[in-house]
């Protein structure tokens, strides 16, 4: 088989393919290496190409032995690390290379990862906590009223924070399982957003937070899931009266529907603005991921998780919406809701 009848073969590949001859030289490679190592590879001695010593080490062994090895391959993809698990098999006398792009469940096994080690991390601390005070109490206050019941408060709160942390946690698995899942039920927005306040009236007096509902429309519906939608505008009317508090005022609003480029569909617009001290604008991008707080230690404070806006973003794709986040420091924060009036695919 000739150079150019190979090439047109590997040209038929769904992936990166390439062949080094028995002189050691590239004799073969479709245009989807080119991406990875660089056009006119033709003629080139495989170390030169390749240039990443696992790999050209793979071949010298397959040269020798016979036998066929996997190995892991970085290239680079704009900016990024792309990582390849690449094959290496002796045909005849040459050596094939296939790459198959392993960059999205490397990302995925590392997100498992990541998240795993937060949750340990989370309960790590109120578990500490509550085993140094169950020691406490069964030794140098055990006869001590005073002492025992401050201990017991403090083991109360740590108890709760886990048990909103895997309430949270729970909440996620559902909404993620769910996430494919389009709504289909008819939610009057108007009546469910009265229905939220009225819920957060003793958070936001006991934050001394004046929360008002803003009806610039007074009934809209869309299609969703009323439980989920209750839990996106708690979540955020929540977080603006925690965080917001300073400035004393909220304004949940509903607004008119409209034409939404981003969603390519009629859109209600929900608001929430408080006038509080405001996110710097490099946390923005990051609010939605899990686990991810502006403040770590006033987040623990307030009895944040870390995930209700990991959730939000879930509940929200789920209903084919948008999330946006504008703050300004010392100007407040403003969150909005973009849900079509109409199912979308």
């Amino acid at each position: 088989m000739t150079d150019e009848q190979i090439v047109s073969i590997l040209h038929a590949f769904p992936m990166p393919v390439l062949v080094v001859g028995a002189d050691d030289r590239v004799r073969a490679a479709n245009h989807m290496v080119d991406s990875i190592l660089g056009p006119d590879l033709l003629g080139m001695h495989y170390i030169t190409a390749l240039r990443q010593p696992t790999i050209i080490a793979a071949i010298a062994e397959t040269r020798r032995t016979g036998v066929g090895a996997f190995v892991r391959y970085t290239g680079r993809s704009g900016p990024k690390d792309t990582i390849y698990r690449v094959s290496v098999a002796l045909a005849h006398n040459d050596i094939v290379l296939t790459f198959e792009d392993q960059t999205a469940s490397e990302q995925a096994g590392q997100m498992r990862r990541d998240f795993v080690a937060n949750v340990s991390h989370e309960l790590r601390t109120p578990l500490t906590a509550l085993l140094g005070f169950i020691e406490t109490l069964n030794g140098a206050a055990k006869d001590d009223p005073v002492a025992r019941t401050r201990f017991l408060d403090i083991m109360a709160h740590e108890a709760n924070r886990m048990r909103r942390l895997v309430d949270d946690l729970m909440s996620l698995t559902r909404v993620e399982e769910d996430e494919r899942v389009r709504p289909r039920e008819e939610v009057e927005l108007g009546g469910l957003l009265a229905s939220v306040l009225k819920g957060l009236e003793p958070q936001a007096s006991a934050a001394g937070v004046t929360v008002r509902l803003d009806l610039v429309v007074p009934q809209e519906t869309v299609p969703g899931d009323a439980g989920q939608l209750v839990q996106v505008f708690t979540n955020l009317v929540e977080n603006a009266i925690k965080y917001g508090a300073t400035g004393k005022e909220v304004t949940v609003s509903l607004l008119p529907r409209a034409m939404h480029a981003r969603l390519r569909a009629e859109a209600v617009q929900i608001t929430v603005t408080d006038k509080g001290e405001g996110i710097a604008e490099h946390h923005l991008a990051r609010l939605t991921e899990r686990f991810y707080r502006v403040d770590n230690h006033r987040s623990r404070e307030v009895g944040g998780t870390g995930l209700g806006l990991a959730i939000v973003k879930h509940i929200i794709n789920r209903h084919r919406g948008r999330l946006a986040i504008e703050s300004q420091l010392e100007k407040g924060t403003t969150v909005s809701v973009f849900l079509p009036t109409a199912a979308v695919s």
